[in-house]
């Protein structure tokens, strides 16, 4: 009787359990699913069954959802302390790693500071990393688990919320420590009372009345920094390793993830190329001559070329800019030109490879590098103005000399902000093959800015770098019109999501700027900045020289799309020449008239 009623329970908990199986696989669809999938096996009858299967079963699989993230510390390409961030999923119930992404930090390479200096923005990185560090491993998986890589925009917010607590929480902080320390701090000692300003001096007995000069403006103060908050690049290469993750996922290029972003659509119907600003030259107050106004001394090769020429002519040109330094130094009494642009019997041409990626050489004067280079494209049978053309960053801000309040444009040599103006429109005179002045003055000179644009705008474009404000800011404000400039360079450091970057290049381009993606000082071996820019659609990509391994891996990714979009059939070449360096429609016309199948020299970025 007992074995008679355990056999009846153990078949009576068998069909329980028969009933729950098939309400599972029913739920889940899985006998219909099966069921066409056996019969289209069959008809199709592949030489790998089981291959064809688990390709089948993987499309019928969840989407892959973010599991962890994963902070470590790296190097860059200068040996500071940098941030990656690997990303991990579950797929098809196994947790794999998915890719990882590299972001440099914001600090600048500091070549002539002193060594205290030098020390205190190391420890300030290091310290901004290690937050970073902590932020990644110890809130940015709760925040993100389960969330699909494909959802860019949710995860940008969240991030973007998660940084807005994290400032909330420092200016409380912030707030309590000066509160704490008024509390225990002693009356404040009264003001001294200014003495008054001496008088004039008078004049001698006899002395005539000299015609007075109008004293210059005084030099606007520098402003204060924006504030970043330490760990905030944590926020920036989270968003980059997921967009990487989701293009890993669907195995889809990371530019063609970015462009469907940005143009809410999912394939696009044709990319462009940005133009490249290659720098070949640094003659800015690091380097080893009198020169320091030219920190780059920048090509942009013609638009008609591809990536691949343009790289190779720039490359032909840096090889004979090494022959020109190498070669062994004989001194000649003549004042006759050379062929190099410089003077025979001048000073032996020495260099050395700058962080940026390219030579930096001891010149004297501003016109010396340009005639140098000049005289090399003159050797190559290449002209200046026609198969490639100049920019020059200026990088003002290092050049000024607060207690003058004068920029020192060479070694000894001081000038006001008015007079720089006039330098400017001296150069580009006899330089018209130069198409963009980066930097020209500090941010705070806003007039300058607008008497160089005035001066110069219908003939070559004036860029904001370092002047421009970060992209939170643009963003913030809405106003990419101070200071008065053609185009910005926008750069992904810290907080920059890539929701940001993309706003930020409409932003730009509904208010007639241009957009030029750029690299920070001290480069990482990723090689997202070359998607990101073809993705984006801005005009003009700038990476630095073509020495180094971090700067080199981004044009040969730049190869690589090159290719892909031709194979692909979807690069965008019609109209290029017109859109990315174009006359102004005076300047064309007066062409035109004067020489209408002439092509021209002179060209400024639409």
């Amino acid at each position: 009787m007992g074995d008679g009623g355990g056999g009846r329970n153990s078949a009576q908990q068998l069909y329980k359990l028969k009933l729950r199986a098939v309400e599972y696989y029913r739920t889940n669809d899985v006998p219909r699913q099966l069921e066409d999938l056996l019969n289209s096996t069959f008809y199709l009858q592949p030489p790998d069954v089981y291959g064809h299967l688990a390709n089948c079963f993987s499309k019928l699989a969840k989407p892959a959802t973010i599991y962890k993230v994963i902070g470590r510390i790296v190097l860059d390409g200068m040996g500071h302390q940098t941030l990656r961030v690997e990303v991990f999923c579950t797929i098809q119930n196994l947790v794999k790693s998915i890719t990882s992404a590299i972001m440099s930090s914001h600090f600048d390479v500091l070549e002539t500071a002193m060594p205290d200096m030098v020390d205190t923005v190391e420890f300030e990185r290091n310290e901004a990393i290690s937050t970073a560090v902590q932020w990644v491993n110890e809130s940015m998986t709760e925040l993100l688990e389960g969330l699909e890589p494909t959802q860019q925009e949710v995860v940008d917010r969240l991030l973007t919320n998660f940084l807005a607590n994290k400032v909330q929480e420092d200016k409380e902080s912030k707030e309590l420590e000066l509160s704490l320390e008024q509390s225990f701090s002693f009356a404040p000692q009264p003001t001294p009372t200014p003495l008054p300003p001496p008088p004039p001096p008078s004049k001698k007995k006899g002395q005539r009345g000299r015609k007075e000069t109008l004293p210059e403006k005084p030099l606007p103060p520098a402003e204060p920094p924006e504030p970043i908050l330490h760990g905030s690049m944590a926020i920036g290469v989270v968003s980059l390793a997921v967009a990487k993750t989701c293009a890993q996922l669907t195995n889809t290029p990371l530019y063609l993830n970015i462009a469907s972003l940005k143009n809410k659509q999912e394939s696009p119907t044709a990319l462009s190329l940005p133009l490249l600003m290659v720098t070949m030259l640094s003659c800015g107050k690091s380097s080893s001559g009198k020169l320091n106004l030219m920190k780059e001394v920048i090509c942009i090769p013609h638009p008609g070329l591809t990536v691949q020429q343009g790289i190779t002519m720039l490359l032909e040109i840096q090889k004979q800019i090494t022959k020109m330094i190498d070669k062994p130094h004989t001194p000649k009494p003549e004042s006759k030109k050379g062929q190099n642009g410089g003077k025979k019997g001048s000073t032996q041409i020495v260099g050395k490879l700058s962080y940026i990626g390219c030579l930096s050489i001891n010149f004297d004067t501003i016109e010396q590098p340009l005639n140098f280079l000049q005289g090399i494209c003159g050797n190559l049978g290449l002209e200046l103005g026609i198969n490639l053309y100049l920019a020059i960053n200026c990088a003002a801000h290092e050049l000024i000399d607060y207690t003058r309040g004068k920029y020192e444009v060479t070694t000894g040599v001081f000038k006001y902000p008015s007079e720089m103006v006039d330098i400017y429109v001296d150069l580009i005179n006899k330089f018209p093959s130069i198409t963009a002045l980066i930097d020209p003055v500090r941010k705070e000179d806003i007039d300058q800015w607008d008497s160089i644009c005035n001066a110069l705008g219908s003939r070559c474009n004036i860029i904001a770098g370092n002047a421009s404000k970060s992209v939170s800011k643009l963003l913030e404000e809405e106003n990419v019109h101070i200071p008065k400039a053609s185009g910005l360079i926008i750069k992904h450091t810290n907080q920059t999501t890539i929701s940001d970057l993309i706003q930020v290049t409409k932003l730009i381009e509904s208010q007639n700027r241009i957009a030029i993606l750029g690299s920070t000082e001290g480069e990482s071996s990723d090689d997202s900045l070359a998607d990101l820019a073809v993705g984006l659609g801005v005009r003009f990509l700038k990476l630095g020289g073509l020495s180094r391994g971090e700067r080199m891996t981004k044009y040969n990714r730049l190869f690589t799309i090159e290719e892909e979009l031709v194979q692909k059939g979807i690069q965008k070449t019609e109209g290029k020449m017109g859109e990315a360096v174009c006359l102004t429609s005076d300047v064309r016309e007066a062409e035109q008239k004067s020489s209408p199948n002439r092509r021209a020299n002179i060209y400024r970025f639409r």
